[in-house]
C-alpha cells in the first residue's frame, strides 16, 4: 500500500515513515502542502495522512487539491491543533478520519487500513465486472463447459 504523508514536523514525519515501512507500507514523505500536492500530481497513492496546520497551504486546502488530483484518495487528518470546526471542514473534502497528535501507532495503522479497505470497497462497487473476451481465460472457459455439461446454468 502506497502512503503519502504531508506534515511540516520533519522529525515526527521521519519517525512515522520508518515505523510504517517496518509495517510493510511504501511511504512518501513531504514536508509541506505544496510538496504533497506535487507528489500526488506525479504518482498515485492509496491513502494520504495530512497535517492540518502547516505554513503555506494548510491541510484543508491540501485535501481540496488532492481530491481534484485523485478523487478516490482517502485523507486521514492528523493534527495537534484539532477542533470540531476543523474536523467538520475536513470532512467536506474527503477526510476519512480526524486524529489528534500524539497518535497511538496501532490506531493510526488501523485507521490507514480501514481507509484503504473503504476505498477498495467503494471502487469495486463503481467498477463493473470485466466481461471482455480477455476476462474469459482458460479456467473460466473450462468452468463454463462443466456448468453446461452438468446442466447447471445461471
Amino acid at each position: 500500500m502506497k502512503l503519502l504523508f504531508i506534515d511540516d514536523e520533519q522529525t515526527f514525519l521521519k519517525y512515522l515513515a520508518k515505523r510504517m515501512a517496518l509495517e510493510g507500507f511504501e511511504v512518501k514523505t513531504t514536508f509541506s502542502g505544496e510538496e504533497g500536492v506535487a507528489a500526488a500530481a506525479k504518482a498515485p497513492f492509496d491513502v494520504a495522512v495530512v497535517d492540518l496546520q502547516m505554513p503555506g497551504i494548510d491541510g484543508i486546502e491540501v485535501q481540496k487539491l488532492l481530491k481534484d488530483l485523485q478523487p478516490d484518495l482517502p485523507c486521514i487528518v492528523l493534527t495537534g491543533h484539532g477542533s470540531v470546526e476543523n474536523a467538520l471542514e475536513s470532512g467536506k473534502y474527503n477526510a476519512f478520519k480526524f486524529l489528534s497528535k500524539p497518535v497511538d501507532m496501532d490506531t493510526l495503522i488501523q485507521t490507514i487500513q480501514a481507509a484503504y479497505d473503504h476505498r477498495v470497497e467503494k471502487q469495486s462497487k463503481q467498477d463493473p465486472p470485466d466481461t471482455s473476451p480477455a476476462a474469459k481465460g482458460p479456467v473460466s472457459k473450462l468452468f463454463q463447459k462443466f456448468r453446461h455439461l452438468y446442466g447447471v446454468e445461471k
